[in-house]
């Protein structure tokens, strides 16, 4: 501890370094010296006409452009950042005179109609509307760029997706949302189409998914149990699945007009993981029923709106019913699939092109030949038969939001909200993965920022319009947009090219799928051996299956993660959400995850994380944490130095007070409030704040920190500032308005540095002593 410091004579008060320099949206900084820069002045000093130095303008801005610091921001303010504003007045001035010669080319440029920033950047030509409707329309953007060249991957990678997920919607609507097959297919007639238009991800391809699905079901069996629709009414259960959709896409629509994307932040990996393989091992256990033809066993005893741990033991207690040909046709299914991607897992880093093979596409028809000739379908194995529309018309409309609907609005609302949430962080993990628009030249489509509000957008009305449709709720997937990408696709094109497969498959191709085999098409179940028409499908649940085996194998990778770094927390929330699901129900299952990551949210976002400095030895101005290294800092007699590193606003003021209260007792803030005072009372003489963190101050924030200075100064603390915002900053205005600068001793209390305040502190109080001691002075 240093008692003493020699007194310096006062300095006057030092501005903001420029590293603290504010930054304001769509803003750039340029290095003070660019060799660069440098040599493309000096071979260029004979150009003096205006057009050779703009031209020498636009040569530097597009060769040193990948220096520049471009902090983006256009998810907050709803704008695409197309320019750079050098906003650092006094960074300006301090750099050298090339930025004075920029300054005279810019001038001459903008007197042209070209409009740049105080030093280079990229230009903003005044009335460039296009721009800003390319940004709001994506299609615009990529269909200028389209080469024939990408014609052939989009073609291909389609070609390549509709055989794997056109059997695979067929099979989601029968299986899993109990609604005709054919308005599974929709789901890729309507939706990648319009995602292709509107979306900010080019390669992303959005379709039915297994979990959506299943919970569209959920509301289709709660309508049929509560007697609001027939079971076999497939015109009135399609619609209740484009209620779904529709209540699902309305919900993304204004989520991304109100600006929610910054959503996806909030719920946690643990909780996807958790809930993802939730759904995997209840899509096995429900599978497991049709896939061994005990499905009219498993209405008798009413096991279809069991938890999955009493599926599996309903499963081990009639097995014996089981029917020999559908547990063959669909645990081979299921086998085969599962071998076949494992092969071409192994052979395709040597052999790309077996990517391409279509494994499901070939299991599909093979089942449907072999059922033909051996004449399957003679001996209890049910086929597809006849896929058509319930309504008679290929494509039918039909408004989802009908008055004559709304009796199932309360079973449907509180599932879409399931849906678009799954929905909405899948396709988010689906578009971080993929990225936007930025292949090298030549590559792939460039100049497509992706944001996750106009990704809300898009798919909300593309699930808007699918509903209107009866179509099955859709989005983003991983695994099906890498499929997209490694087939060869490289814009959304391949997106209307599936939406056009698609409606060539509805128009033409469904007869062909007339021999797929479904289940077993008589049972015996009871010991009147009572014989029941089974209804659920064999192939297409064995594709199911392999959905939800996929689903769970990712698990163990995030699980070996999390035991390697001890990650407690996030393990038993998986676990939590796992348990509760299987045990229970998707609805509990959600509302556990949800509700912990919002609270872990919460607690994180209303926790003041300050902290006090000591001075790291030997060195001028450098200050660490104290709480992480006691031993190896220097402190000063009197004063506390306290860093504020985040914004303050009404979520985590509310506890500063006694953040603070505890720092001048305890000198940290993890002590109990029961322990007795470590730090005397003459050790706060000075509080020096660190504000170099304070980016933002709300209303409430200023109040509190008002009332935390007012309370100092009434108990004669001296309060000091340092290394805050620039004046005219939005955070000084704030702090001017508060009456803060006023109150803790005016402008001389807001310095640039640490070591300017202990200067400063040691002054005020020699020059107090001395004041108050006149007879120890000396002349």
């Amino acid at each position: 501890m240093h008692s003493s410091r020699t007194f310096p004579a006062p300095h006057r008060p030092v501005s903001p370094s420029p590293s603290s320099a504010h930054v304001s949206r769509s803003s750039s900084l340029v290095p003070a010296e660019s060799p660069l820069l440098s040599k493309s002045l000096s071979a260029d000093q004979s150009t003096t006409t205006s057009r050779g130095r703009a031209r020498l303008l636009r040569r530097y801005t597009a060769q040193e452009s990948s220096a520049l610091i471009h902090v983006r921001e256009d998810d907050h303010d709803g704008h695409p950042d197309d320019g750079f504003t050098y906003q650092n007045d006094d960074l300006a001035q301090e750099t050298s005179g090339e930025t004075t010669i920029v300054d005279e080319l810019a001038a001459e440029e903008r007197a042209k109609g070209t409009r740049y920033g105080n030093s280079f950047g990229l230009g903003r030509k005044p009335g460039s509307k296009g721009r800003y409707l390319a940004y709001y329309l994506p299609f615009l953007n990529w269909m200028s760029q389209y080469r024939w060249s990408y014609l052939q991957g989009d073609l291909v990678a389609a070609l390549t997706m509709a055989s794997f997920y056109i059997p695979m919607s067929l099979s989601l609507a029968v299986n899993l949302s109990h609604i005709p097959p054919i308005n599974g297919l929709y789901g890729f007639v309507f939706q990648p189409f319009i995602y292709a238009l509107l979306g900010s991800c080019p390669q992303m391809v959005v379709g039915p998914e297994a979990a959506g699905s299943l919970l569209v079901g959920s509301v289709v069996r709660t309508s049929v149990d509560r007697g609001l629709s027939g079971e076999r009414d497939d015109v009135l259960n399609a619609q209740v699945a484009g209620l779904v959709s529709g209540i699902a896409g309305a919900m993304f629509f204004f989520a991304g007009l109100t600006r929610l994307g910054f959503l996806d932040r909030v719920l946690s990996r643990p909780l996807l993981r958790g809930f993802i393989s939730a759904i995997g091992f209840v899509l096995l256990a429900d599978q497991l029923i049709p896939e061994m033809g005990l499905s009219e066993r498993a209405k008798l005893v009413h096991i279809s709106h069991e938890s999955s741990v009493e599926k599996l033991m309903f499963l081990v207690r009639n097995a014996r019913y089981a029917h020999g040909l559908t547990c063959a046709v669909g645990f081979g299914s299921f086998a085969i699939i599962l071998v076949l991607r494992e092969i071409k897992k192994r052979l395709q880093p040597r052999y790309p092109s077996v990517a391409y093979i279509p494994d499901r596409f070939v299991i599909v028809v093979l089942s449907a030949v072999l059922t033909w000739s051996l004449g399957w379908d003679q001996k209890g194995l049910e086929i597809l038969g006849k896929v058509e529309s319930s309504t008679g018309f290929p494509f039918s409309f039909h408004w989802p939001f009908h008055p004559t609907h709304m009796k199932h609005l309360r079973e449907a609302m509180a599932t879409s909200f399931l849906i678009a949430l799954l929905g909405f962080f899948e396709s988010s993990v689906a578009a971080k993965a993929l990225g936007g628009g930025d292949a090298k030249s030549g590559e792939g489509l460039q100049g497509m920022t992706l944001s996750t509000n106009r990704e809300l957008v898009a798919l909300g009305i593309a699930n808007l319009v699918g509903g209107c449709f009866s179509s099955l709720p859709a989005f983003g997937g991983y695994g099906r947009s890498k499929v997209n990408a490694a087939t060869g696709g490289r814009t959304p094109m391949s997106s209307i090219f599936l939406s056009l497969i698609s409606i060539i498959c509805v128009l033409f191709l469904l007869p062909y799928f007339y021999y797929l085999p479904v289940s077993s098409k008589f049972s015996n179940i009871n010991s009147e051996d009572l014989e029941l028409i089974c209804k659920q499908k064999a192939v297409l649940s064995a594709m199911i299956s392999v959905v939800g085996y996929s689903l769970i194998e990712e698990a163990p990778h995030d699980i070996k993660f999390f035991l390697k770094i001890r990650g407690w927390p996030e393990l038993f929330m998986m676990f939590l959400i796992f348990a509760s699901t299987i045990f229970y129900s998707f609805a509990l299952g959600i509302a556990f995850g949800v509700g912990l990551s919002l609270l872990s949210v919460i607690r994180h976002s209303t926790q003041p994380r300050i902290q006090i400095l000591g001075k790291v030895p030997g060195r001028e101005n450098e200050f660490e944490n104290a709480e992480n290294c006691p031993h190896g800092l220097e402190f000063f007699d009197g004063c506390l130095i306290v860093k504020i590193p985040e914004p303050l606003t009404f979520a985590n003021t509310g506890d500063l007070k006694n953040r603070l209260r505890r720092l001048e007792l305890y000198g940290t803030t993890d002590a109990h409030p029961a322990l007795p005072r470590v730090r005397e009372s003459n050790s706060n003489q000075n509080i020096i704040f660190d504000i170099h963190g304070v980016t933002a101050l709300d209303g409430s924030g200023t109040q509190v920190l008002t009332e935390i200075v007012e309370n100092y100064v009434r108990r004669g603390v001296r309060v000091f500032f340092c290394r805050g915002p620039r004046e005219r900053s939005a955070v000084h205005r704030m702090f001017e308005r508060g009456g803060i600068i006023q109150r803790c001793g005016g402008p001389r209390h807001f310095v640039g540095t640490v070591d300017e305040a202990l200067r400063i502190t040691e002054l005020e109080s020699l020059t107090e002593y001395y004041r108050d001691n006149p007879e120890d002075s000396t002349c």
